[in-house]
């Protein structure tokens, strides 16, 4: 599937942050109950908990009400109301946390992460939704940047800055990888785009087609690198603990796999689409 996944450009264009909605309180988890008890657990705790981290439009929350939304949200929900019976509670966390959070039981699904095969040791992943590769986003009359410029290896560069958030996907695929330059890990997605926006970083590594709205929102002076070779191109999907029970992850496989044959996952992408454009408008 190819279809653009965009950002808040309202909060982008006027270089707003989100910060203010992730500091908002923890919202409290229930007690534990024990991964190998699996859906069953779930079902008669009588509630599906899904670890939470913002990044538009794949988890957005309001910060006003505290509702979130986003395809991967509408997922979480879905499969929690349509096949297990029971009501979605969002857990806020941090992409820092996200994978830890549910390795210690905090809640029960972790939402969009990147499945690489360091987390894979670590927790248990449900099969892809989308797919996903980062680009490396930079201002065009940025001086630093060379003109013929191909991959990471030809901005890892002393003078440059990269900007990545802080425990995504991004950060760990990008930060091993740079010798020279300096990494600028934020908390947020609006964060490390404004610190590319003010110059105070010269690159932002980002998924492919984020960045390209936000090239869209910003034709004047963003474009972007898809560098060669790849950083990384991977499937985004569900993140579970490594004690879930192998026949209830298939479960969860199975819906995912209905959703995206269906169409249904490329539906929901279009209204979390435009749930962010009417924000912009």
């Amino acid at each position: 599937m190819t279809h653009p996944l965009p950002f808040a450009l309202r909060r982008l264009a006027l270089g707003g942050l989100v910060a203010a909605a992730l500091a908002a309180p923890l919202a409290t988890p229930a007690a534990a109950q024990s991964p190998e008890e699996g859906w069953a657990g779930v079902q008669a705790a009588g509630k599906l908990r899904c670890g939470a981290a913002v990044f538009p439009p794949y988890v957005m929350r309001d910060p006003v009400t505290g509702d979130y939304s986003g395809f991967f949200a509408d997922l979480c929900r879905e499969f929690g109301e349509e096949v297990l019976n029971v009501p979605v509670e969002f857990v806020d966390t941090t992409w820092d946390n996200i994978v830890a959070g549910v390795q210690t039981g905090k809640w029960d699904l972790s939402l969009a992460l990147n499945r690489t095969p360091t987390r894979a040791l670590a927790i248990a992943f449900s099969d892809p939704a989308v797919p996903y590769e980062i680009t490396l986003l930079y201002n065009k009359d940025n001086p630093k940047i060379p003109a013929d410029a191909k991959g990471l290896a030809d901005l890892d560069k002393e003078d440059i800055t990269i900007a990545v958030v802080s425990g995504t996907a991004m950060d760990k695929s990008v930060s091993p990888l740079v010798k020279n330059a300096k990494v600028v890990r934020l908390p947020s997605s609006d964060e490390a785009r404004l610190a590319v926006m003010s110059r105070r970083a010269d690159v932002l590594a980002d998924p492919s087609d984020t960045n390209r709205l936000f090239i869209a929102a910003n034709k004047d002076w963003a474009v972007d690198l898809a560098p060669q070779p790849a950083i990384s191109k991977q499937g985004i999907g569900f993140g579970l603990n490594a004690a879930f029970p192998a026949k209830d992850i298939a479960a969860l496989n199975i819906f995912i796999e209905e959703k995206v044959a269906t169409g249904h996952v490329e539906a929901l992408v279009d209204k979390a689409v435009q749930e962010v454009l009417a924000e912009g408008q």
